[in-house]
């Protein structure tokens, strides 16, 4: 439970609720609250704190008192000390027994089945890109395409470049280089493509079409002739007279494929075929109180539906390895977390970081003091139900449930490597504010705060700061959430994000030297 206070008189304050220990009804002097008018979401001492002493958020020690701490004083960052990350040695093993929960049945959505026998919420083509090289050529052409060629065909949602800076000039037989290119093959096959691929490449890079998709690799029933289904537009093959040539070559190769796509209807589907994608970035001390609760009461419905949930961000769940192991479904799954959090363990200390440089100056400035308050905070999203799998960075996701999908916190990266997992709808919470957004998939904006919610309230799909403000509870906006969920897989609703179509780039993540 969150600290909820109020102004008793001039000189005091009253708790009204908290999670510190103190019963509702306490009443303590105001100090730093008014003079120093301590900001919105950040801490203050309910009672004396001693030097060293913990301060307790969540229920754990987020920290220890860099000094004396008087009751009623402003817990800035500075008195904060963190304390070091917990060892990957004697966790609790699949200890916690889940709270019976009956399957949620009866709910559907209308989606576009494939062959592979996933379902995708939107119809797009997607043209995938080998190398950075050929990026500017696609962007033009995709902007043909939409202008000349994508009204003739109504069933189709959109057309988009798989861009990204892959592809040459990298170690791409390095230890560490299989990451991208799994995470490009499978994010070219993601559900809302049509179990389709067409790939443009320019010809000399390292990363060939045929080492991108291997044969067997795009399980498509009918080729029309394609080798193993796969579309391939060289630039550099001797046809290409002429930079139009290139384009008009693209287009005509997307038109075959457009008249694939818009053959493919919506049908109803049950909510067991999403895979949803949850995710927090610009957070603030709300987030773990008020949108990620939230979300998280979401995944717990779409797993008792059946449904595939995915929760991410290495450094942003580290510090809750011990919760996380507990939860695992069996020792094989705990086992599997323990390895991806010691692999990216040894990858900041290649660096020369820790978990300490994920904090950005904004989640400071929201209330959050150190990595250990935000990790508390960020892991509620995956809601209460057990760990069924693991997904080291680009792999693709084949079963149900809820599953760790292990990458790092950067929005972008998490979101390109969720991508490439299979997911076919976003969840993002954000207190900050963010205008982040997908091409590939729809991207639902959780806000944390009122205030935020109003500000951009034409980019926050749902307003989580009523949980705050006693308008609504935890399961009332959860509820909320699981239904906008089956309406925007449906095509019913549009999110912001589609509304204004904004996405971000395509961003990889490549522990591989370059060359």
């Amino acid at each position: 439970m969150p600290l909820y206070i109020r102004m008793q008189d001039e000189d005091n304050v009253a708790i009204v609720a908290n999670d510190g220990g103190l019963p509702a009804g306490t009443i303590f002097p105001c100090g730093l609250v008014l003079r120093d008018k301590v900001p919105q979401g950040h801490k203050l001492a309910l009672r004396d704190l001693a030097e060293g002493e913990a301060i307790i958020r969540y229920g754990v020690a987020i920290g220890y008192a860099q000094r004396a701490i008087p009751q009623g004083s402003w817990i800035e960052e500075s008195l904060v000390r963190m304390p070091p990350a917990r060892e990957l040695s004697n966790l609790p093993i699949a200890t916690r027994v889940p709270v019976a929960a009956a399957p949620l049945e009866g709910y559907t959505f209308e989606g576009y089945r494939n062959a592979d026998g996933t379902v995708g919420t939107r119809n797009i083509l997607a043209i995938s890109t080998t190398v950075q090289c050929v990026s500017g050529v696609v962007e033009h052409a995709v902007k043909r395409i939409k202008a000349e060629l994508l009204s003739k065909y109504p069933h189709v949602d959109d057309v988009i470049g798989l861009e990204h800076t892959y592809g040459c000039g990298v170690a791409i037989d390095a230890p560490g280089a299989e990451i991208p290119i799994r995470t490009l093959r499978n994010i070219s096959m993601n559900p809302n493509f049509g179990g389709q691929a067409m790939v443009v490449s320019l010809g000399c890079e390292k990363l060939q079409p045929g080492r991108l998709f291997p044969q067997g690799t795009i399980p498509i029933q009918n080729t029309g002739g394609k080798e193993d289904g796969l579309r391939v537009v060289c630039l550099q093959d001797a046809e290409h007279i002429g930079f139009e040539a290139m384009i008009a070559s693209i287009m005509a190769t997307a038109e075959e494929q457009l008249s694939e796509l818009n053959l493919r209807r919506r049908e109803t589907c049950p909510a067991s075929e999403l895979t949803v994608g949850v995710q927090c970035g610009g957070s603030d001390a709300f987030s773990g109180v008020t949108a990620n609760p939230a979300v998280g009461y979401a995944s717990d419905l779409l797993v008792r539906a059946g449904a595939t949930v995915m929760f991410s961000e290495t450094t942003e769940v580290r510090d809750g390895i011990d919760q996380l192991t507990a939860r695992a479904a069996n020792p094989e799954v705990a086992a599997a977390m323990i390895r991806e959090m010691a692999w990216y363990d040894d990858y900041l200390t290649r660096g020369g970081v820790d978990r300490s440089a994920n904090t950005t100056p904004g989640n400071k400035k929201g209330g959050l003091a150190n990595i250990v308050e935000k990790a508390m905070g960020s892991i509620v999203k995956s809601g209460s139900r057990p760990i069924s799998g693991v997904l080291s960075p680009g792999d693709k996701v084949r079963q149900k449930g809820l599953i760790y999908a292990a990458t790092p916190a950067s929005d972008f990266v998490c979101g390109t490597l969720q991508l490439a997992a299979g997911m076919n709808l976003h969840v993002f919470t954000t207190g900050r504010g963010t205008p982040y957004g997908l091409a590939a998939v729809p991207v639902i904006k959780v806000a944390t705060r009122n205030d935020l919610a109003r500000r951009w309230h034409d980019l926050m799909d749902i307003n989580a700061g009523r949980i705050a403000s006693g308008e609504a509870t935890i399961e009332e906006v959860g509820w909320e959430l699981f239904r906008l969920m089956l309406d925007v897989a449906s095509g019913r609703k549009q999110t912001w994000a589609e509304h204004h179509k904004l996405h971000n780039a395509l961003t990889l993540f490549n522990p591989a030297p370059i060359t």
